[in-house]
This record gives structure tokens, sequence and C-alpha cells, in this order.
């Protein structure tokens, strides 16, 4: 993909912008594409070249900016780091517009089906319905396919320029078996790129393009495109099965005409989306109020915290987040760019966004398209594709519990108890995470335990998480049993109880499940507020008063949960969790 040119920037390349971009390349690259467990410093400096130093300075600023994870020596990715790849997904439009139009595709024709974009001589993955099968699709959203072994590549490289093609055709001399694609397994011999070529115009000349067993043995697929106003290719639309079920032929033969069918109005919604102000786009996207203007939080953050804080690379990543319209929203001028690609922002909205000077918005912005993460088109500036690169692939794959298990062990730590995760299975709660302490004596439970829900504190919060119908229907189908002598059996009170926590946001049940044992819940709530699980601490009642564990207990739970809010809604921005335990579907 072609950048627009621009001039060089005014005081050269933002060193620490670049440099940190290069560690979460590598820490990408380790521990999601390498399967390494345990990635550690010295590990980037190999990787990146980059002096210790540096290193651990680009590190301690991503910490702060709750990019990375450090745990003692280990370094790991963190989900607050899709923010920028969900900047991408948000200014591109593509997952609103075309989202509900793949997912009616692969229920219509029990297919997988995803959405592409080209990203240089790459195809990048942006939306995926995925057929659960033994044997299924496994590519995740931002994960990078060459062009020559997929389907949507053919019918991108048929309006590659001159200088596309060379770099395709040096990138082939380089890496000729393909190791440098991660997401797909290396090719054992290198192929002639004249069938590329072959295949290339033959999907010109159709207007579609077929994959047969390109990628792996047994994988087969069909990709049309999906035209911007302009004429020109926006993405592709990709339809994805296996030779235990289809051939190529008779793939092409059963879903050419449903995605023909679909496509226009694909077009349109993908124009009509595109059209939209920044602000109507997002929404209430997650990603915090809007900065206030002449607010520049890494200036902030650089008093507070010294040498050690990179304040060019904070700026450098608050822009590419801004880019979304996420920060931007109502704050400052869109652009809209020329070929009816869709609208950017002009260097003044991000400016404002952001709270940074004009000046410092524009290195980071140029040093941005320098490095091929953002594209300049007249006055207006866009992410491409290339963001994704940036931890989303292996994020995109966490489910639920993955995403709420390091906020649990941080709990663990501050208040040394037990912590739980509960969803509302029937008329019982289902354990789904837990964190254990250590102590002598602690509470001994584990995942898929059940637990009646009106003899619980996540059970009634989560009861209470229900509407006022459902809340009454389900209690009053509740005949409670005394479990011990605490245990509340009268169906009036018990709805009084529940109520109570609704108000609250918090129940409170103190030896009602088990002598001894005194718990305290608190709800989590999905990105539409719905309560989709229930969070608590379980202590002995010999440890001190209700009122004590309430006092001391509640406010971190309260933080926790509210983390694990922030994440989900941060995770679920642009697609559903990952694998794991569904909740709140």
């Amino acid at each position: 993909m072609s950048l627009s040119p621009v001039s060089p920037p005014v005081n050269g390349p933002v060193g620490p912008l670049e440099r940190g971009l290069a560690v979460l390349r590598e820490l990408t690259r380790l521990a999601a594409h390498e399967g390494w467990t345990t990635v550690r410093p010295g590990d980037l400096v190999r990787g990146t070249g980059l002096a210790r130093s540096v290193v651990d300075r680009v590190l301690g600023t991503l910490e702060q900016l709750g990019y990375v994870t450090l745990d003692g020596r280990d370094i790991g990715l963190s989900v607050r780091l899709m923010e920028l790849g969900n900047a991408y997904l948000a200014a591109s439009g593509l997952p609103a517009a075309l989202g509900p139009f793949a997912q009616r595709l692969a229920d219509g024709l029990d297919e997988s089906v995803s959405v592409a974009v080209p990203d240089g001589d790459g195809v990048r993955f942006v939306v995926q319905m995925t057929r659960r099968r033994t044997m299924s699709l496994a590519f995740r959203i931002g994960d990078l396919l060459p062009a020559e072994r997929c389907s949507p590549g053919a019918l991108f490289a048929a309006e590659w320029s001159a200088s596309g093609w060379a770099a395709w055709r040096a990138r082939r001399a380089e890496d000729p078996l393909g190791t440098s694609f991660p997401a797909v397994s290396p090719r054992h011999r290198r192929a002639s790129g004249g069938d590329f070529e072959a295949h290339v115009k033959e999907a010109a000349r159709d207007g579609w393009a077929a994959d047969d067993q390109l990628i792996e043995p047994g994988l087969v697929a069909v990709s049309v495109p999906v035209r911007d106003a302009s004429g020109r290719i926006a993405c592709a639309v990709n339809v994805v099965s296996h030779t235990s079920r289809h051939d190529v032929d008779s793939l092409r033969a059963a879903v050419l005409g449903p995605l023909g069918a679909e496509v226009p109005a694909m077009e349109a919604a993908l124009a009509a989306r595109r059209a939209c102000p920044a602000a109507e786009r997002v929404g209430g996207a997650p990603g915090g109020a809007p900065t206030a203007l002449g607010e520049d939080p890494a200036r902030m953050a650089k008093r507070e915290l010294g040498a050690g804080f990179l304040q060019s690379l904070a700026r450098g990543l608050a822009v590419l987040r801004a880019l979304g319209g996420v920060e931007g929203a109502g704050q400052g001028e869109t652009a809209t760019a020329g070929g009816g690609r869709g609208g950017g922002m002009t260097l003044s909205a991000v400016a404002e966004a952001t709270g940074l000077a004009r000046a410092t918005a524009r290195r980071s912005l140029l040093t941005l398209v320098e490095l091929g993460y953002v594209e300049a088109d007249g006055r207006a500036f866009r992410p491409l594709p290339r963001v994704l690169e940036l931890g989303y692939a292996p994020l995109a794959e966490l489910g639920f519990t993955d995403i709420a298990q390091p906020h649990m062990r941080e709990l663990v730590r501050t208040v040394h108890e037990s912590a739980s995760l509960a969803v509302l299975d029937g008329g019982d709660i289902r354990y789904i995470a837990r964190v254990p302490t250590v102590r002598i004596m602690s509470v001994n439970i584990t995942i898929g335990t059940r637990f009646p829900a009106y003899a619980t504190s996540m059970g009634r919060v989560l009861l209470a998480g229900l509407d006022a119908d459902a809340r009454a229907a389900r209690l009053a189908g509740v005949r409670p049993r005394p479990l011990t002598r605490h245990t509340v059996t009268d169906v009036p009170e018990l709805v009084r109880v529940v109520e109570r926590a609704a108000q609250e946001g918090h129940a409170l049940v103190d030896q009602e499940l088990e002598e001894g044992l005194r718990s305290l819940a608190v709800p989590v709530r999905d990105a539409r507020g719905r309560v989709v699980a229930a969070l608590n601490v379980a202590t002995h009642a010999g440890r001190g008063t209700a009122e004590s564990a309430r006092r001391e207990l509640l406010p971190a739970l309260r933080a926790t949960a509210a983390r694990i809010e922030a994440d989900l809604a941060t995770a679920s921005a642009h697609h559903a969790l990952g694998a794991g335990e569904r909740v709140g579907t």
C-alpha cells in the first residue's frame, strides 16, 4: 500500500516513538507468534538491537500507559494495547458496516466468512465470523497473510502499481518460503511467481478469486471485492470451507450467488458509514472522555515519573489512538479525503483531541506516516491496517476469563483473600475463574463448582442484575432450603435482600452457604452495561466483622471490577470475545 508523499519531519524522526513500536512488534512476535511463554528484557534487546537501557525505558513507559504487563522480569501484552488496533478499525468503518452482512452470510451459507483488507503486499483480516467445527478457520483479526497465498490477495494485486509489484518481487526474492508471515506455515519449496500473476489476471477478468488449498491442504476459499465510492477495492469478502465439505468448484457454485447479491448493499453501507461524522461513528466506544484542550497527559506523566518516562512515545501513541475518532469525537474538524476513501482527521483536529501543540502532533503524525502506520491524504490523516500488527491478533483471541484473571490475581495480592468469578446458570451460580490465596485455612472451590444462587453473594448480585420482570420470575420459582442456621429461606425476605443488592451495587453473605464462610460480591458489566458475571472475595468469618469486611474489601473489589469492565469494553469494541467462557450472549 503506497503512502502519499509527505515532507520529512521538521526535527527528524521521533526516536522514542519508533523504538517503542519496535519493542511492541518484537514482543508480539515472541509472545504470540513464536509461542514463548516468557519474554524478558534481554530477549527484546536481542530482537530489536536496542540498548538495554532504552528497552527498559520503553517498557516502563508502556507499562505506565497500560499496554504491557511487567511481572518481575516477565513481560506480557495487555488488553489495553488493543486501543491502537481499535483506532484503525473504528476509522475504517469496516467492522461496523460489514460485520452484520458477514454474520448473515455465515449463517446462511453455514461457512466461515471474513473481511480482509490490503496491507502492502499482504492481506490482513478485519472481520471474522467463524463456524466452529473440528476443522475450522484459525485466522484471527489482525493476522497478515502473503497476497500470493490467499484469494483476497489476487483481487488486491489487480490494483497494484508498478512499485507495488516491485516490492512484492523484492520480498519474494528475500523470503522465498514466506517465513516472515507467522500466521501461516512456511512453504517447503520456492513457488513460481508467474502462477500468482496469472491468478491475478484471472481475478481481474472474472471479478472474483478462489483459493484452492494455497494456504494449507484442505482449505478452499472464494472472495469477491467490495468497492468504495471511487470504484477502487476497499476490502474483500471471503468464504472459507474445507475439502471435506466442498471442492473449490462446488464452493464457488454455492457462494458466488449469495455473495454477489449482498455486495451492493455492503458497498452502500460502507459508503454511508464513512460519510458519518466521527462523533456519530464512535458513539459510546470505549476510550475515555476527550482530552481537554491544552491538557497533555504525557507532560503530566513526565513531571510525575521523571526521566524514565518517554514523553514522545506516549504522545505518539496518543496521536494514533485519536485517529480512531474516539478521543477526537466532536472535538475538532475532520477532513473528507479524496477518492471516496472516507474521512480522516486534520492536524488541527488531532492536536485538539490530544491536547498537544500542532508542531508536536505533526512530528508524531509524520513519523507514523514514515513507519507505515498512518496515511496522509491531502489534509487528512488516517490509520492504516498495519496498526493491527501491534499485538491485536493474539489479544483478540482472549476470552472472558483470560481477560479477568490478571486483574483477579492483582486483587488477591492486594486483599490476601481468594477471589472468584461466576455466572448465573439456571437457579445456580457456576464458577468460571478463581484465584486462591495461600493460607493454612482457605476456601477450596474449583472451576465448574455450582451453588444455589439464593444463598451466595455472587448469586444475589447476578439476580439483582436481571431486569425487574426477569428477577421477579426467577425469585418466584426459588424454593430456598436452610443450608446453615443463617440462610435466608423466606422468599419475601430474599426478594428484599436481592433488591437491596441491586440498589447498593454489591451483596454480602455471612455464613448462609456454609458456617464460617463470608463472601462479598460486585457485578461485572459488559460494554452495554449488562451484568454478565459476578466477582467476589471469600474469607473466613473469624477474621473480623461483616462490616469490617465490607469496609476493607469493597473498594478493592469495585476497582477490580471496573478494570475488568474496561478491558472487556476494549476487547469487544469491534468483535466478539475470543474462545473460552461465553458470557452475556
